[in-house]
């Protein structure tokens, strides 16, 4: 023991009792913040921080012999002598004082009150002498009070003192192997874990256990041999501690535990935050020594010589010893940082290590020390042990700290050890990744990269960055483990990216593809379907179309192919890919639409397709220019013009013979036009296409027979008789026409007219096509002859001749015209004046009725009778209530009048006026009729007077 270095963690502070405590110090007890001294009169002293007295009281009248300052409650249980009658007669008695309730004792003095004494010995319990006292605070108010006799018992009192409601009961020590008759019990001491609840007991000849847990206490001998002094202690783990001359002992309660070899008499033992205290006399030089032992870090924290001791306590986070002359020494911890500065001053790193771990401060102030000694072992060019240390402080201490050290010592296999570790506790940044996997690389020590990146903790997952693993690893051209590092990971597209742009292993890249979850290989096809297409174009396209049909998913398949089609990919998702290769996008897209009839992009696919069948050269540079080209750096996008050239060659963009080019490209107009055709059913109204591109395109790539069947199915015939006459096709626009301009068939015959004008104006000879024009313009009285005429006479290359027997026929038909309007002027003429002098005849002259029969009931007529004007007459009972009007002859003027109602009303609908102008043959006609039937020329006085009923012909009753 005399090779444990010697510290001053401790410092000291002399003071002084005050003069108010006369007697002897019997005992002593903390807690509580404040001392209490028990002294030889009989008085219990209170004194504060700075040993200054509170208050004093008589707790016993002769002597107080111990005492115990309760923790939980603020309650004093002391032992001691008080005087009985007779007066030469002392008993013992305990006491049990609550000291926050004081009472007035005179004018000058109070004291707490006593709840409770109790007389220790009674004839079951013989009396002896006390030599220990313990006090064990269960649940309040419950305490366990344990008497040590100097006959071998133990007096043992547990309960409610204050109410008295106790059990008392006695332990016999266990001494007859030692022989003598008594054995005194020197120390006592608690020992509780969890449910267990025990007793040590000390005698000169034994150390004992005791069990308070059963009904009836049972007790063990734990050693042979005990302590005749009372130096026993109990540590902060509920270990007996005994000091004996020749070692301190340590006990638990299945036997004696570690000992310390410390000579000397042992006076006073003690325990404080885990330092072991110690009183030793030296017997040969007649001093005392205290001593302050750390026991993990085999230290002494302390030493210092001192005088007579009585008592040692321990209170407000300081040891007080008590000298046998009523001074005190308080002896007071250091803190941590002092403590530290003192080692380093001294190089002590190992000793500050072992004094902050075994004080439990906190993991910054640990690391902080180990730093200090790694850069001690650094400054002493001890790399390996200086790493050692610093690899302690991951976690605490800056990485980047320790790894400049070492870079700059050029110490890579100590900094390879160190970012080893930082990966392994989940600390290290995609920089220490970075710099770890140069250190490999640089080391080229293959093993430890394997080992590295072929690690995983229990989660399965890597400790470390995964995307710089990979690209410090392609860099360093170790593209297996940067494959291994992607594939684990689930980084498809890094694993993809090695094999097709480093090792250009074109069908190892498209077998992973086809390994991959549909989500997931149609991102990486997107990615890189370029480069896949650019050498491996049909087995990309046959993953294309695994991804985009169902193929291979037949338990899919079913009632439920709409919503699963709608789930899968859409062919218009890769358009992309295909921006270098429309030949093979256009056998992509054949394949897809044969395969699928019903997908839902189906209309964005049929654009795509139209595109490319009516370019020119296979291109669509409408595609190209919006493509998103995400793969900038892929080797399709890095290759030069001529390098494009190639390419184009290869996936049949160009031929080098002209007239298969041409050939090619008629047979695909020829399928644009069936696509076409196609994707227009007869019976659906709009197209399974975007209309408005594909005119477009069909006028761009000026596709005739696209652009003349979209005008038609949109029924815009003046546009396809327009392409006819553009193209000068005179045979395919009379076609045209007569499919066209039949009106019995839905046609617009007005085609002809716009036909005809187009002859007159293209200044060349077209005289047969001219009459068979006419032809159709007769038939179907399409334009007025004065309009043929002046059409026609703009083409200086026709005569006369041409349109003689068209005037002809039209003038012999104009004077048939002629004659039957004259004939039905000439009858309107005569019955308008009939009427009219029907009308002054019923103004000027009377009307005799002569009829003698009822018109109704054809009845003789008798009286009361009614006559019309109309000269028809009627019973009256035959009339009914209707005696204003004829019944015969009301039904047809009703009809007159409501003709001629319904026609004032369309006078007002302008609207149905120039559609019945627009739409007739002879649009005059119309306004001619509107002029005779007195429509527009009337001028109405208002709409009652209009429609006022007024019948000149069936008023006249009488």
């Amino acid at each position: 023991m005399y090779q444990w270095r010697k510290f001053d963690f401790f410092e000291e502070k002399k003071t002084k009792f005050p003069d108010e405590i006369e007697g002897e110090i019997q005992c002593c007890s903390s807690g509580r913040g404040r001392i209490v001294l028990g002294l030889q009169d009989g008085t219990v002293s209170l004194l504060d921080r700075g040993l200054q007295l509170q208050y004093s009281f008589p707790a016993h009248s002769s002597s107080v012999l111990f005492l115990q300052q309760l923790k939980q409650r603020n309650c004093l249980v002391t032992v001691g002598e008080d005087e009985q009658m007779p007066p030469q007669q002392a008993a013992v008695f305990l006491k049990v004082y609550d000291l926050d309730k004081r009472q007035e004792e005179g004018s000058s003095a109070s004291r707490p009150e006593c709840v409770q004494i109790l007389r220790i010995f009674t004839n079951q319990f013989p009396e002896a002498k006390i030599t220990s006292f313990s006090v064990f605070e269960e649940a309040p108010p419950i305490i366990f009070i344990a008497l040590g006799l100097d006959n071998g018992c133990i007096y043992c009192i547990q309960g409610d003192i204050a109410r008295e409601r106790i059990k008392r009961f006695k332990l016999e020590v266990d001494s007859a192997k030692s022989g003598k008759t008594h054995s005194a019990v020197t120390g006592l001491g608690f020992q509780v874990d969890g449910q267990a609840f025990q007793l040590f007991a000390v005698t000169p000849s034994s150390v004992s256990l005791f069990n308070l847990q059963t009904q009836t206490p049972t007790g063990k001998i734990l050693d042979e041999i005990g302590s005749e002094t009372a130096s026993v202690a109990m540590s902060d783990r509920s270990e007996l501690i005994i000091g004996r001359h020749e070692a301190v002992y340590f006990y638990e309660v299945d036997g004696r535990g570690p000992c310390w070899a410390f000579e000397g008499e042992k006076k006073f033992l003690g325990w404080f935050r885990g330092y072991l205290l110690c009183v030793i006399a030296d017997q040969r030089t007649g001093k005392n020594t205290f001593n302050i032992y750390d026991l993990k870090n085999r230290l002494i924290a302390h030493s210092i010589a001192v005088q007579e001791v009585s008592h040692m306590l321990c209170e407000w986070g300081n040891i007080v010893l008590i000298m046998t002359d009523k001074s005190a020494l308080f002896i007071v911890e250091k803190d941590m940082e002092s403590k530290l500065d003192m080692l380093f001053k001294k190089n002590l790193y190992t000793v500050a290590i072992n004094l902050v771990q075994s004080q439990q401060a906190d993991a910054v102030a640990t690391a902080e020390v180990l730093r200090k000694y790694g850069d001690h072992l650094y400054s002493k060019q001890n790399y390996d042990e200086a790493m050692a240390q610093y690899i302690h402080t991951i976690g605490h201490l800056e990485p980047s700290y320790v790894i400049q050290k070492f870079l700059d010592a050029q110490r890579i296999y100590n900094l390879t050890n160190y970012l080893e570790k930082l990966h392994e506790k989940g600390l290290a940044s995609k920089d220490h990744t970075t710099l770890l996997l140069n250190c490999y690389t640089k080391l080229k020590d293959v093993e430890k990269l394997n080992l590295f990146i072929k690690s995983e903790d229990g989660m399965g997952e890597h400790k470390f960055d995964v995307e710089t693993a990979i690209r410090v690893c392609r860099a360093a051209n170790y593209h297996e483990h940067a494959m291994y590092v992607a594939k684990k990971s689930g980084r498809h597209e890094w694993y993809l990216k090695i094999l097709l742009e480093d090792l250009d292993r074109y069908d190892e890249a498209l077998q992973y593809i086809n390994s991959l979850e549909p989500s997931q290989a149609g991102v990486t096809v997107k990615e890189y379907g370029k480069i896949l297409l650019e050498h491996k174009p049909k087995e990309t396209i046959q993953i294309l179309m695994r991804l985009c049909t169902e193929e291979g998913e037949p338990a899919k398949r079913g009632s439920s192919s709409g919503t699963f089609l709608s789930m899968l990919p859409s062919p218009v998702d890769f358009l992309n890919i295909f921006v270098h290769h429309p030949q093979s996008l256009m056998e992509f897209l054949e394949k897809y639409t044969n395969k699928v009839k019903d997908s839902p992009a189906q209309v964005e696919i049929h654009n795509t397709l139209l595109e490319l069948y009516l370019s020119h050269d296979l291109d669509f540079p409408s595609l190209s220019q919006t493509g998103n080209n995400k793969n900038g750096s892929l080797r399709a996008d890095r290759g030069s013009r001529s390098g494009a050239m190639s390419r184009a060659k290869s996936n049949g963009r160009m031929n080098s013979d002209g007239v298969n080019e041409e050939k090619d490209r008629q047979e695909r107009h020829q399928k644009g036009l069936l696509l076409l055709k196609r994707a227009w059913p007869s019976d659906q109204e709009q197209p399974l296409y975007d209309v408005d591109l594909a005119i477009i395109l069909c006028e761009m790539n000026s596709f005739k027979a696209g652009l003349l069947f979209l005008y038609e199915k949109l029924k815009l015939y003046k546009e396809v008789i327009a392409c006819y006459m553009q193209a000068h096709d005179h045979e395919g626009l009379i076609a045209c026409c007569k499919r066209l301009g039949d009106s019995g068939k839905g046609g617009d015959p007005s085609l002809w007219a716009d036909v005809l004008k187009y002859f007159g104006e293209l200044g060349e000879d077209c005289s047969k096509e001219v009459k068979e024009v006419l032809t159709y313009v007769e038939r179907d009285d399409i334009l007025p002859p004065i309009i043929v005429v002046q059409t026609l006479s703009r083409n200086p290359c026709l005569t006369l001749s041409v349109i003689k027997d068209y005037i002809a026929q039209k003038l012999e038909q104009e004077s048939k015209l002629i004659e039957e309007d004259r004939i039905a002027i000439e009858k309107y003429q005569e019955e308008t004046a009939a009427m009219r002098k029907e009308i002054q005849d019923l103004r000027t002259n009377a009307r005799i009725f002569q009829l003698s029969k009822c018109t109704a009931c054809t009845f003789t007529l008798d009286l009361p009778a009614v006559h019309f004007m109309c000269m028809h007459s009627f019973h009256q009972r035959c009339l009914g209530d209707n005696e204003k009007e004829c019944p015969e002859c009301a039904p047809e003027y009703r009809a007159v009048l409501e003709m001629k109602r319904n026609l004032e009303q369309n006078s007002k609908d302008q609207d149905l006026f120039f559609q019945q102008v627009k739409t007739s043959k002879d649009g005059f006609s119309v306004i001619a009729e509107y002029f005779g039937k007195g429509i527009i020329s009337k001028t109405s006085k208002g709409p009652a007077e209009a429609l006022e009923p007024t019948n000149d012909y069936s008023n006249g009753n009488f």
